[in-house]
């Protein structure tokens, strides 16, 4: 078959409104610096209202993935939900200009806004999210279509959307193609929320023999098996996947695939301004190594190189040319 996509992603379709805050701020509306949460419709109009000048990025985990891997050359295709209102162009617009096939269709349903991504900003860029995930958990099972999965050499399916029950149905859709096709299926668990509440899940698709790899920080390789010690961990779940990427922040990355061990430290960066999107962006620099066949050395370099780039600045999108970067580094 034509290989019509290097890497396709389903995804929650999620505009980032960021705004800077302090510690005093997070205190007062009981929000742990660094957290990851879903709230309500409620609960983000009312932060909403308390955040301070913000400015809207688009995001969303696999879909900055995308983006990413798009400026680095690759192919790639996007299936998410947005609703026909203001935010939902504001996505649809920045994905595609950025080189992404994005053709799901827009939710008919008026009464459930896009999503978004309330993220408060602290002085030494540690991001405290919370979600409204809105039109984003209506993707419906008949969104993945055959054709887009079979014709893509990855298929990057994200955790956050694992929760609602409609996305979970396409993305279980999405693995069965796939595998028909015989191609590589990719997990990003996305957060310890959801492997508090789908770790069984997981580690049935992983024993399924459903992904291929699994990227994970080191908090989440920690939850995923149920351990403390990260070693131990890595151990634990590495000979369930063909390869298991791991991200450690500002001490580097692992990658385990079979008996080879790769690490890389963490790229220099003269002052992080803004977290948001780094794991998403490691990603899309090591999926598209590993596309273009690299060994586990040089796909995380990739990965590393570009998610120095993205905690550079504000927003989760890359701003320069980090394919430019790449091939400076290693051609």
């Amino acid at each position: 078959m034509t290989d019509t996509y290097d890497i396709i992603a389903i995804g929650n379709a999620i505009v980032d409104v960021l705004a800077s805050t302090d510690d005093a701020f997070l205190a007062s509306e009981a929000l742990p610096k660094g957290s990851m949460r879903l709230i309500d419709a409620d609960r983000a109009t009312d932060l909403y209202g308390k955040m301070g000048v913000g400015r809207e990025i688009s995001g969303g985990s696999a879909a900055n993935t995308l983006a990413g891997a798009a400026v680095l050359g690759a192919r790639c295709g996007f299936i998410g939900q947005v609703a026909a209102d203001q935010l939902g162009d504001v996505f649809s617009h920045d994905i595609r200009a950025q080189g992404v096939a994005f053709d799901t269709p827009v939710r008919a349903d008026t009464t459930v806004p896009t999503a978004r991504c309330l993220i408060l900003v602290s002085e030494d860029g540690q991001r405290t999210m919370n979600t409204y995930l809105g039109a984003a958990q209506f993707l419906p099972a008949d969104a993945v279509e055959e054709p887009m999965v079979a014709g893509a050499k990855v298929l990057l399916l994200e955790g956050y959307l694992w929760d609602p029950l409609e996305p979970r149905e396409a993305m279980k859709r999405a693995i069965r193609m796939a595998r028909a096709a015989g191609r590589t299926i990719a997990l990003g668990v996305s957060a310890v929320f959801c492997i508090a509440n789908h770790r069984d899940d997981f580690l049935k698709l992983l024993d399924d023999g459903d992904i291929d790899i699994l990227f994970a920080n080191d908090e989440e390789v920690l939850a995923l098996a149920g351990l403390d010690d990260f070693d131990a961990a890595v151990a634990a779940i590495a000979p369930r996947v063909k390869i298991l990427v791991a991200t450690r922040g500002a001490d580097g990355a692992i990658a385990v695939s079979g008996g080879e061990t790769a690490t890389v430290p963490a790229e220099p960066i003269a002052k992080i301004v803004d977290t948001t999107g780094a794991g998403d962006l490691f990603s899309a620099g090591f999926l598209v190594g590993h596309v273009q066949g690299r060994g586990l050395t040089d796909c995380l370099t990739m990965g590393a190189i570009a998610a120095a780039e993205v905690i550079s600045h504000w927003g989760a999108r890359p701003e320069a040319d980090i394919k430019a970067l790449v091939a400076a580094r290693l051609g």
